[in-house]
């Protein structure tokens, strides 16, 4: 992390700690997250996630706030969560990456605000209660998700109402101007052309998303409201090393310039990944 720019989210209940330990996982500089999952700068989905925190710590009147991370995996952004005073669940199909997390929770000094279940997405409704959280976090989950419609209707369910969903997928058109710019033609051109934005039989990813059809499952799927549209690491690939890395040759420039790019609408599309916050209605 370069010099001591350690963001701060508020805390999650009146008295929670508030040390600097919330730096939800972000690509703003380098376009990679730490060994510890803490960010190198602040970015727009920080800042995002931590309006949402206040909003939900003042509706519950100063109580933890409740926060679902589906897929959330060894806790990237889980802990740093737990460690602004959060409680947090996350589910996850993997019994390793479980595992990672509640060592890291314990290294953390956190693992009383965190709770590692065993379970999909697609049958989430046996693994935490319904409408059971203010935030709910389906971050890298939709492009590997079998159903991504039923997946969004599941992730909405779990948010109470009036809550948040947030979420945070692999973008289409960012995806296909690396590869040209890479010089993988052929993969760029079928990321533009394949229905659901797959690179080939080998691609890992189930699909990638554009603006349009997010906005169209969220608001389709599962009958949300959207209230933020914004792109994360529209950078990435794009500028040297050195600049993204040097002060004095503008790393802080370039990422109070991603900070504004990431609510540009003309730009934002071509972000690595895609970042929407939908709420719940307060009754359905």
């Amino acid at each position: 992390m370069i010099g001591d720019a350690r963001p701060k989210l508020p805390p999650c209940a009146a008295g929670g700690p508030d040390d600097g330990r919330m730096r939800v996982a972000d690509a703003g500089r380098s376009g990679q997250w730490s060994e510890v999952g803490t960010p190198r700068s602040d970015s727009a989905v920080q800042r995002a996630l931590r309006g949402e925190i206040e909003r939900a710590r003042r509706r519950r009147g100063g109580l933890p706030v409740r926060v679902l991370d589906v897929g959330g995996g060894s806790g990237v952004w889980a802990v740093p969560m737990a460690a602004a005073g959060c409680q947090v669940t996350v589910v996850d199909t993997s019994p390793n990456a479980l595992a990672a997390l509640r060592g890291r929770a314990r290294d953390a000094g956190v693992a009383d605000r965190v709770t590692a279940t065993q379970g999909d997405v697609h049958a989430l409704v046996d693994a935490v209660p319904a409408a059971g959280a203010d935030l709910v976090l389906g971050h890298g989950l939709l492009e590997v998700v079998d159903d991504v419609a039923a997946a969004v209707g599941q992730l909405a369910e779990a948010v109470v109402p009036g809550g948040a969903l947030s979420v945070l997928v692999a973008g289409r058109y960012g995806a296909a101007l690396a590869l040209a710019h890479a010089g993988r033609v052929n993969q760029a051109r079928a990321v533009l052309t394949d229905p659901v934005g797959r690179s080939g039989p080998t691609d890992k990813l189930q699909r990638r998303l554009d603006v349009v059809g997010l906005r169209g499952l969220l608001e389709s799927a599962a009958r949300l409201s959207i209230e933020l549209v914004q792109g994360d690491g529209v950078f990435e690939g794009w500028l040297p090393g050195a600049v993204l890395e040097s002060a004095a040759g503008g790393g802080e420039g370039v990422a109070e310039l991603a900070g504004v790019v990431a609510g540009t609408p003309e730009l934002l599309v071509l972000a690595a990944r895609l970042h929407m916050l939908a709420r719940r209605p307060e009754s359905d």
